[in-house]
């Protein structure tokens, strides 16, 4: 049984062409991963399911009846609320219950009508059946039970939101989404901050779950873990294909062949009917016939032009240092109003590569921040070479003026650079014609990635300092980055939750743990 159907679904975003008649059937009970290249149009679709966009045209069919929940990572949260209050919305309706049955208990002393008191005491007795079965009174372990899954007893239940990192909130409102026990999920990038074992966590929860999810990753390991159907988008469709991540890259190379196929194929002959009516509409001898084609060339339903895949360039400049002393940090003792972190030492050579690893909020970022000397170590000493360049690329998409382009962008911090040559710095890095003078806040997470590691082609050093540099960048992008890191002769300092992906590229690892 369908739980989703959507029939010639188009959209445009900022005069571009995402989907063009597009069509797909979701059934119920169906786990799917949702891919594309960085600017498909990924996240635009998971916000016309969510019913945040509004779409050109088409249809869009739920089944009615049907309760869903999106994990919007950019949600706004009341910042006075509990953790715990949080996650106890997630059953707010068991709350309106029981309260409205302590005012009926409460009634129930001033009635003495035994009809009326008979009538109260059977609407009572429902609702105390409806709150034993969805086992109200232990809420607590219920929800405790999900969270502590995903590391929220490392939160703190009594924490207030307003204190909680941006990594904290997104698996909060993950929490909450799966307490919701709803019919389907839709999921924009969710492991991108969880840690390791919460992604172990979240894999088993999903294969159980019963019901249907839609999860935008480019984490291959998990897609590859939790999708039993792979959604592409990709060339103004939407396709479904049979199987995870690795059966549907199989298909993937051959169906894009033959739609560049097909595609030369129409435009030939779309050229060559547009070449007959532009020689024989002005002949009265022939115009009927030209009239006749021009018709039907105004049926044909026009092919997109294949999406041009803009492969990255990352190749980050060295300056030569050799030291078996690069970085010394000798009880290091991190925070802000508090320490976060056990006193940190550890000891790095020029050519060492590190993975910081560890339970999300509790300090990696901070400890980067306070490497680069943007926020004050509480106490204990780190001492790098004198020679040190180090280029930082840090976790958050913020930029200092983002309604301004990529190119204005990359002008003001590398000025010496001309036009053209900015230009070729961003096409690099996959930044090409419309996509470098968009304004930033329209570009794609994956998008504004780029521009930042396109920055790094352009700074020279012999310290790449990284913060869940993969994150939102797609598949083929975060190959080449991997490629280009595995390259660099430099120190790496490198936060990321993909195992995958650190795990080949770093021989030591620091085990971030919370005190």
């Amino acid at each position: 049984m369908s739980i989703l159907e959507i029939k010639n679904l188009t959209q445009f975003y900022d005069e571009r062409l995402l989907f063009n008649e597009a069509n797909l059937v979701i059934n119920n009970g169906e786990h799917v991963g949702i891919v594309g290249l960085n600017g498909a149009g990924k996240s635009t679709f998971i916000n016309i399911l969510a019913g945040k966009i509004t779409w050109d045209s088409g249809e869009v069919r739920r089944l009615n009846g049907t309760r869903w929940g999106y994990l919007d990572q950019h949600a706004t949260l009341d910042g006075n609320l509990t953790v715990m209050e949080y996650l106890q919305d997630s059953f707010r309706y068991l709350f309106e219950i029981n309260e409205k049955l302590e005012e009926i208990y409460a009634a129930m002393g001033n009635v003495t009508d035994p009809a009326e008191l008979d009538k109260l005491i059977r609407k009572s007795s429902g609702m105390q059946d409806e709150l034993n079965e969805k086992n109200f009174y232990d809420l607590d372990s219920q929800i405790k039970k999900v969270a502590n899954g995903l590391g929220i007893n490392e939160v703190g239940y009594d924490k207030k939101i307003s204190l909680l990192s941006g990594g904290q909130r997104a698996k909060l409102m993950l929490s909450k989404l799966i307490l919701q026990d709803l019919d389907i999920m839709l999921l924009d990038e969710p492991t991108n901050f969880l840690d390791i074992e919460h992604i172990e966590w979240l894999t088993k929860y999903l294969n159980s779950f019963k019901k249907t999810f839609l999860v935008i990753s480019h984490d291959v390991k998990f897609l590859n873990n939790v999708a039993q159907y792979i959604v592409n988008i990709e060339n103004g469709t939407i396709k479904k294909f049979t199987g995870n991540y690795d059966k549907f890259l199989a298909q993937r190379d051959m169906i894009a062949r033959q739609y560049e196929e097909d595609y030369e194929r129409q435009q030939a002959e779309i050229k060559k009917m547009q070449d007959y009516i532009d020689r024989n509409k002005s002949r009265a001898s022939t115009a009927g016939m030209a009239n006749s084609r021009k018709k039907m060339l105004e049926r044909i339903n026009v092919m997109q032009k294949p999406a041009a895949v803009y492969d990255a360039d990352f190749s980050f400049p060295y300056i030569e240092l050799n030291s078996k002393d690069f970085l010394i940090v000798s009880n290091l003792v991190i925070g802000y109003d508090k320490p976060l972190l056990p006193p940190v030492s550890f000891h790095m050579s020029s050519k060492t590569k590190m993975w910081i690893r560890g339970t999300n909020g509790v300090g990696k970022t901070t400890l980067l921040k306070t490497l680069m000397r943007k926020i004050p170590a509480i106490s204990g000493s780190f001492n790098f070479h004198i020679a040190t360049k180090a280029a930082y690329v840090e976790q958050d998409l913020v930029f200092p003026n983002p309604d301004r382009s990529a190119v204005q962008y990359f002008q003001e911090r590398f000025p010496k650079l001309n036009y053209k040559e900015v230009r070729s710095e961003l096409a690099a890095v996959g930044l090409k014609g419309e996509l470098a003078s968009k304004p930033i806040n329209n570009l794609s997470g994956g998008e504004q990635v780029r521009i930042k590691l396109a920055c790094l082609n352009n700074t020279k050093s012999n310290l790449l300092i990284l913060d869940e540099p993969t994150n939102h960048l797609d598949v083929r992008a975060k190959e080449k980055l991997k490629k280009a890191i595995a390259e660099y002769e430099g120190a790496v300092i490198l936060v990321s939750h993909e195992e995958s992906f650190a795990g080949e590229l770093c021989d030591i690892i620091f085990d971030a743990r919370s005190r």
